[in-house]
């Protein structure tokens, strides 16, 4: 299948799931506010998900997919299963590990992740069961993440990126009953979280099996195979370590200011929203392509690949980059404002989503130029990029933190910055090494494409920023200020479509070019990298 047909499959299940998110995340935002229990959950989240991302969802399927593709096309599919059941095996013992370790010794690592609280023992010990409960679901997405690696090497892109609906079903099933009570829905939420888990893991392996694939669980052995992975995977693990520890510092700062925590991550769910529909959709179905063309020895055809993905991923990502620049308060008051969500909490979450606003492009950029270096089995130059980058994220973070309430303002937005600067500082290195390289080089049609996409996103911020000073009027004639929000969003995407039409940002002809059937081997179903963490 195109890329464009592959990451049409992606994003479109990304967003049903994305649409069971939101309905997620408002729930959860009128159960807990943005005070103490909140601020407890959303960090007992953030441990999971650092060893997910590191273990799971980033270095080993970022190591595995082009190993397992390679073996998959020279030796076959008995091979290339026996290789994946030998990694499978290793992972799990790994990731047990690290469960159990993580598990027992909590309380003593939240005296750091979680230093904020440390004065408020009921808080502080809430947070610390939370973690506890929610750990069990790095093992489980171990396992999904690398079936769907195997279907993805396949060709299939539809059965993994269906999986993260069921983390968002299990959430809103067990958090509805305990909506009145933000202690009880916080505690309901995380045993969702793990039971999720191990429901997604079920259903990716069973798609790989439907697929032919045999995936069985055996003693773990270090054969040459794992051996392999592993060297991938290391500086992918210290990559995507790097920029964990981004979050994690992050996380700690904010918890020494009361609900920041909580402001941060509502914000967080918001920008997340095009990086997982575009970035990651983009990026997956990108992987098994480069990887092929990388195989061929068709540079040219590598390039005008990349050309395409970051074509394709900006034509997407810019209008939504716009939105939360021109209207940051206007959508978080008009979609989370209610039960103890209240409007003080929406005007701190706007300022966050505002300066994570302008790192969007650079978010989804990363995800896109990462696949470059992975197809040709290179994980070393994107571990020193996020090393950098995440210097630059501590040291500015911590600075604007602490320099900000040092004059009494709230210090959290600080933290926003920090998070997009270093983004465009890793994507400005992957962009340099690339082209040093002669792996990438965009063509004037590309940039002229760019820069005509760039103006139908400016009509629409201007556009935004205008009706939103008509605000009143607008929840006056509409009934309210959800009504009003959804009609603004929706007016706005067509004033964007239009424009980009009219600017030649896009035509016909390249839509139906980039829907037709991609060179390469047959493809017949579905399947991709799991978006199963809490996004």
């Amino acid at each position: 299948m195109s890329l464009a047909r592959n990451t049409a499959v992606i994003g479109g299940l990304t967003l049903v799931s994305r649409v069971l998110g939101f309905a997620r995340d408002l729930l959860i935002a009128a159960a807990m506010g943005a005070g103490p229990v909140a601020d407890a959950f959303f960090a007992a989240l953030r441990f999971p998900n650092l060893f997910r991302r590191l273990f799971a969802e980033g270095a080993f399927s970022q190591a595995f997919v082009p190993v397992y593709s390679k073996t998959l096309a020279e030796k076959g599919p008995e091979e290339a299963d026996r290789m994946a059941n030998e990694a499978l095996a290793v992972l799990l013992v790994v990731t047990a590990a690290l469960t159990a370790m993580a598990v027992a010794a909590m309380p003593w690592i939240n005296l750091v992740l979680f230093a904020g609280y440390v004065d408020d023992p009921e808080t502080f010990r809430l947070a610390t069961l939370l973690t506890q409960l929610t750990m069990p679901y790095l093992m489980a997405m171990s396992v999904a993440t690398l079936f769907s690696g195997v279907l993805n090497a396949r060709g299939k892109f539809f059965v993994a990126a269906a999986a993260p609906i069921l983390l968002n079903l299990c959430l809103l099933i067990g958090v509805w009953p305990f909506r009145n009570d933000a202690v009880q829905a916080a505690i309901a939420a995380a045993v969702a979280v793990s039971i999720s888990g191990v429901l997604q893991a079920a259903w990716v392996w069973a798609g790989a099996q439907r697929a032919g694939a045999h995936g069985t669980i055996k003693p773990p052995r270090i054969t040459a195979n794992v051996k392999r992975i592993a060297a991938l995977a290391v500086p992918g693990a210290i990559a995507g370590g790097a920029l964990q520890i981004n979050v994690m510092v992050s996380q700690i700062l904010a918890s020494f200011e009361q609900g920041a925590i909580a402001f941060l991550n509502v914000a967080d769910r918001l920008y997340q929203m095009p990086l997982g529909l575009i970035g990651i959709a983009v990026g997956v179905a990108m992987l098994p392509r480069l990887a092929r063309l990388v195989q061929e020895e068709d540079t040219a055809g590598a390039k005008a690949a990349l050309d395409d993905a970051v074509a394709l991923s900006m034509a997407f990502t810019l209008p939504a980059a716009a939105a939360m620049l021109a209207i940051p308060f206007f959508i978080i008051d008009g979609l989370f404002t209610r039960g103890a969500f209240t409007a003080d909490d929406a005007r701190n979450t706007a300022l966050a989503l505002l300066h994570y606003g302008w790192g969007v492009p650079a978010f989804v950029l990363a995800r896109v130029y990462a696949p470059a270096f992975f197809a040709r089995e290179d994980t070393r130059a994107p571990m020193r990029y996020a090393i950098v980058s995440m210097v630059l994220n501590i040291g500015l973070g911590a600075a604007l933190f602490f320099g900000l309430r040092s004059i009494g303002v709230a210090g959290f937005p600080g933290l926003a910055i920090a998070t997009s600067a270093a983004a465009w500082l890793n994507v400005g290195l992957m962009i340099r090494s690339l082209m040093k390289r002669d792996a990438y080089g965009p063509t004037p049609a590309a940039f002229a494409r760019l820069g005509r996409v760039a103006l139908a996103s400016g009509v629409l911020f201007g556009f935004l920023f205008l009706a939103a000073s008509q605000r009143a009027t607008l929840e006056g004639l509409l009934g309210g200020k959800e009504m009003a929000i959804a009609a603004l969003i929706g007016v706005g995407g067509i004033v964007y479509v239009a424009c980009a039409f009219l600017f030649r940002a896009v035509t016909l002809s390249e839509i139906r070019a980039a829907f037709r059937r991609d060179r390469g081997p047959p493809r017949d179903g579905g399947g991709g990298l799991p978006g199963g963490g809490f996004e």
